[in-house]
């Protein structure tokens, strides 16, 4: 049923250890869509038999490394955060580029391929799954602000990031901050990772959520890992998100923050630290976690350029009554 597989090198180790500067830094989906691996990376899910198993749903994860190789990360029960939960077993092929299809080899005579948006896995050459490719949307995506709330950017106008200019596909580049500071209840904002396949670890669309008073929520491309503390999602050094949900690179992505009012004693001071929540792509990955933050009202905002090209888009607040 497959083809013979090509002679596929080891797996490029993508740990966060390792930095490789990138020839090219895509940023235009349209332009990365010339590129075949672009074309061939992405999310796939289907029904099949689980190794040794039974039959379930499963979800795929390609990874493009550059040169016409992959890592897929095969994840039984679906894709994470849609059926798919840190801790079920998952399993990972290597792959390379075929032409314009993908051959897939990994351990224990499991081998596979990428044809026509299609990834058929085979146990021996016995076909255990097939899966189509998927394009997952933020639900959260292109969210309206609510009555009364402050919009901070809506792709019109830099007017409270007077440190930017505003792009020619009219999103909010990173490396600048919000010029006043404000009490939050909510906030939510979008970004977008840029594509660069050579890259590795913290030089693969780097960038950083900073909120007054809460460590920073880390801005990576981290598709496909293993969503660490230093990934997308992760409060930076300090917690790593319940789940990665990190898109592939080039699809907009959202996060929503929720901040709890703490007690207060009797003089009407603060008896907790600062509680949030924080949904990426609409899955709760921190839920009231205790940041051990100050209780810093009003709250400022930086948006940090870290040598990438990450774009902002639809940034408002709900101020804290």
């Amino acid at each position: 049923m497959f083809r013979t597989p090509l002679s596929v090198a080891p797996a490029l180790c993508i740990a966060l250890t390792v930095s490789v500067v990138a020839a090219q830094e895509i940023i235009e989906p349209e332009e990365a869509a010339k590129e075949p691996d672009f074309v061939a990376q992405g999310e796939y899910v289907g029904q099949g038999t689980w190794p040794g198993v039974k039959k379930t749903r499963i979800g795929a994860q390609v990874v493009a490394l550059g040169g016409g190789t992959f890592r897929a990360v095969v994840f039984e029960g679906g894709l994470p955060g849609d059926g798919w939960k840190r801790g079920d077993r998952q399993f990972s092929l290597d792959g390379r580029r075929d032409n314009d299809d993908v051959v897939l080899t990994g351990k224990d005579e499991l081998s596979g391929e990428i044809v026509d948006g299609t990834m058929r896995i085979a146990d021996n050459d016995k076909l255990l799954v097939e899966l189509r490719r998927t394009e997952r949307t933020s639900p959260t995506l292109g969210a309206k602000p609510p009555a009364g709330a402050v919009v901070l950017f809506d792709g019109t106008s830099t007017e409270h990031f007077p440190d930017a200019t505003l792009s020619e596909i009219k999103t909010l580049p990173a490396g600048c901050s919000l010029k006043s500071k404000y009490p939050m209840a909510r906030l939510h904002i979008e970004f977008r990772l840029s594509w660069k396949p050579t890259a590795r670890g913290q030089g693969r669309s780097n960038s950083g959520v900073y909120i007054g008073g809460i460590p920073e929520i880390q801005v990576l491309d981290s598709f496909g890992l293993e969503g660490r503390n230093n990934e997308c999602g992760g409060f930076y050094g300090r917690r790593e998100p319940d789940v990665n949900m990190c898109l592939p690179p080039l699809v907009w992505q959202t996060y929503d923050v929720e901040f709890s009012r703490p007690p207060v004693d009797d003089q009407g001071r603060p008896t907790d630290k600062v509680r949030v929540t924080v949904r990426h792509n609409g899955v709760v990955i921190h839920e009231n976690f205790d940041t051990r933050g100050k209780q810093a009202e009003p709250r400022g905002i930086h948006l940090q350029k870290h040598g990438n090209q990450v774009p902002y888009g639809n940034i408002w607040l709900v101020e804290a009554e």
